[in-house]
């Protein structure tokens, strides 16, 4: 399930050395903004232990993890939205994905990390992490504003030739416009979950693809780890990382990182992203391989089934499942059968995260 999630934020806030220390592949980076033009696209592993553990249970021969798609895209300022900077381009490369990291910058004027290092230039001059917020915020906001104007303006035209459904989509167009004059996010549309389960509703949400519309995660490049946010900052979903030491952390081998008292905090992110995506696990194991397969949350049985093979959607007949950690304990899946532990399920079951299946097809 190839989903992404797109790194924004202002020039020079630590985006690039991020996805250079999540990926552990050099990209481009230069203290001066937009030095990022073309948005670069890491698959990044989703740190798992119930894999290694399952494996040697199994005694498998490779493990092969979940992913998640992080895309690197250029430095937004304010703007960006009338064409400032690069950006159409860049509002046009954050439209392509599922899901929003703000990169803000919180580290002081001076040193950008608990390590010290070279001063940073801030675009803006000085560092206000609200403010900076507000920037992309607005910008993306702007954008969505004239996507939802456009949009009027054409179901306006289907409501007066009576196009079924259009007097409801321009209900929720209306209602999501009045939310961005407000200067909030379209996420934040009151009533939004009943507008999602109603089909013309959902159909012309999806249709805008909307940008504030997508789920956002904020991630806060500071100099401490251990350091209390402003409430502001607080309140939103978010990850703490000093990015510069994740990028030293790269190039330091075990004893090194031990004898610094240095500790990654990167699998936080990756883990963070892959639940904003809205995305889970299941797993298959065996002498061949262990397998984290990636499904959304709430899919079912045959939805689950999809992920390794349409035919096990198409033709799916039951599937067999079992708690991860439950068949760790017992040791085998023959066993686990044996004791009545493994659960046989039907086309309605609702997957849980962290269960191994056996398709029956």
């Amino acid at each position: 399930m190839a989903l992404q999630i797109g790194i924004v934020g202002l020039p020079n806030v630590g985006k690039s050395t991020l996805f250079k220390a999540l990926t552990k592949n050099p990209v481009e980076i230069s203290n001066y903004p937009f030095c990022t033009i073309e948005p670069n696209v890491g698959v990044v592993k989703v740190p798992d232990e119930r894999l290694l553990k399952l494996s040697e249970m199994s005694q498998t021969e490779k493990i092969v993890p979940a992913v998640v798609e992080f895309v690197d895209i250029a430095g937004i300022v304010k703007g960006a939205s009338e064409g400032e900077g690069l950006g159409n381009k860049f509002l046009a490369n954050i439209r392509e994905v599922d899901a929003i990291a703000q990169v803000v910058r919180v580290f002081p004027a001076l040193g950008g990390s608990a390590l010290g290092g070279e001063n940073i230039t801030h675009v803006y001059e000085t560092v206000d992490p609200v403010r900076d917020i507000e920037v992309i915020n607005m910008e993306l906001i702007l954008a969505d504003m004239e996507t939802a104007a456009k949009t009027q303006t054409r179901i306006e035209k289907e409501v007066k030739g009576n196009k079924k459904g259009a007097d409801k989509q321009l209900e929720v167009i209306k209602k999501i416009k009045a939310t961005l004059e407000n200067g909030k996010l379209a996420n934040e549309t009151e009533g939004l979950d009943e507008i999602l389960k109603d089909e013309n509703g959902k159909l012309i949400v999806r249709e805008m693809q909307l940008l504030t519309m997508k789920p956002f995660l904020f991630i806060y490049n500071v100099a401490d780890i251990e350091e209390k946010l402003p409430e502001e900052l607080e309140k939103r979903k978010h990850v703490k990382l000093d990015i510069k030491i994740e990028e030293e952390l790269i190039e330091m081998n075990e004893q090194e990182k031990e004898e610094m008292g240095l500790v990654s905090h990167i699998d936080d992110l990756i883990v963070a992203a892959y639940d904003l995506l809205g995305l889970q696990t299941f797993i298959t194991t065996g002498k061949i391989e262990t397998r984290a397969w990636t499904i959304k949350k709430g899919a079912t049985a045959p939805e689950a089934g999809a992920a390794i093979h349409t035919d096990f959607q198409e033709k799916f007949i039951r599937a067999d499942v079992i708690m991860w950690d439950k068949l760790l304990e017992i040791g085998s899946w023959g066993k686990a059968k044996e004791l009545g532990a493994v659960k046989t399920v039907g086309r309605d079951y609702v997957m849980t995260d962290g269960e191994v299946v056996e398709f029956k097809v």
